[in-house]
């Protein structure tokens, strides 16, 4: 049992997160708890500090929207809170749909999905168009357009008001994931993912890899959202890029304990950008 809870720590410790922040969530705005109420947009901490997703505020600029002082202040706190931890820690500790894109995930592994022969795959460059066009939706309708569809959204309100008609885009989500590409919603498509990537690259809190230690067992591979950032592992150590979730799988999995969390100098920092 000890064995399993600590080969699963990561794992265990963010869905206790993920699942407190909704409980919290659900209390703030049903009860009128102040330890957070609001949403995963924009929300307010003991009731004075402020949190705005960088992303949605970016398109409520561009959709002409004003701009208040509290919101650039919740800007601010989330900012200075990825460039320590990095932007896509959100995907793993906080976003509920994460929860729906690993357990797609997990299922992909044990129904033998995963040969590239039997699945379609597409760039995950893909997110980044969606940015743009997200964008430029926003300033063409005046509103913001992601946030109207945010499959994130959707799962937020379906927990804390009900789902409605919404559970269909979720279980529509896990259905993708399963049969087309492995983390096709989150690794690929999702513009907030990729908006934190470019927000949180150099943030200080990073997975680090050691190639001193590595046995090259490569399971580090199978179960890593983001893959493609593993492409020196095992020749190099490096601090893991931007685009890592920071879900700690790969330090769960790895037989030689290749991988750790790790504060990482600026030294170590512009080595990675370098690569």
């Amino acid at each position: 049992m000890n064995n399993f809870l600590y080969k699963h720590r990561f794992l265990l410790s963010r869905r206790i997160v993920q699942i407190a922040l909704l409980t919290i969530y659900f209390g703030g705005n049903m009860y009128g708890w102040t330890l957070l109420q609001g949403n995963l947009s924009s929300a307010l901490i003991f009731g004075f500090i402020p949190l705005s997703d960088p992303f949605a505020t970016l398109q409520m600029f561009f959709a002409g929207a004003a701009i208040t002082t509290d919101i650039l202040l919740g800007v601010l706190v989330v900012l200075f809170v990825y460039s320590v931890i990095g932007g896509r820690f959100f995907c793993s500790w906080v976003c509920p749909v994460n929860i729906i894109t690993e357990t797609a995930a997990w299922l992909r592994r044990k129904l033998n999905l995963t040969d590239k022969k039997k699945r379609v795959t597409f760039s995950r460059n893909i997110r980044y168009w969606v940015i743009v066009i997200s964008l430029g939706l926003s300033f063409f309708f005046s509103l913001a357009a992601f946030e109207m569809i945010s499959p994130i959204g959707i799962a937020f309100r379906g927990v804390v008001f009900g789902f409605g008609m919404g559970w269909l885009f979720l279980v529509a989500i896990f259905l993708f994931d399963l049969f087309s590409q492995s983390y096709g919603w989150c690794g690929h498509i999702c513009p907030l993912g990729g908006f934190n990537t470019l927000i949180g690259r150099y943030s200080i809190v990073k997975v680090v890899h050691d190639s001193d230690k590595c046995v090259h067992a490569l399971e580090c591979f199978k179960v890593c959202p983001e893959v493609e950032i593993l492409a020196k592992v095992g020749r190099e150590s490096v601090p893991i890029g931007g685009a890592c979730i920071k879900c700690g799988r790969c330090i769960e999995v790895c037989p030689s304990d290749a991988f750790e969390v790790s504060i990482v100098s600026m030294a170590g920092m512009a080595s990675m950008a370098k690569g």
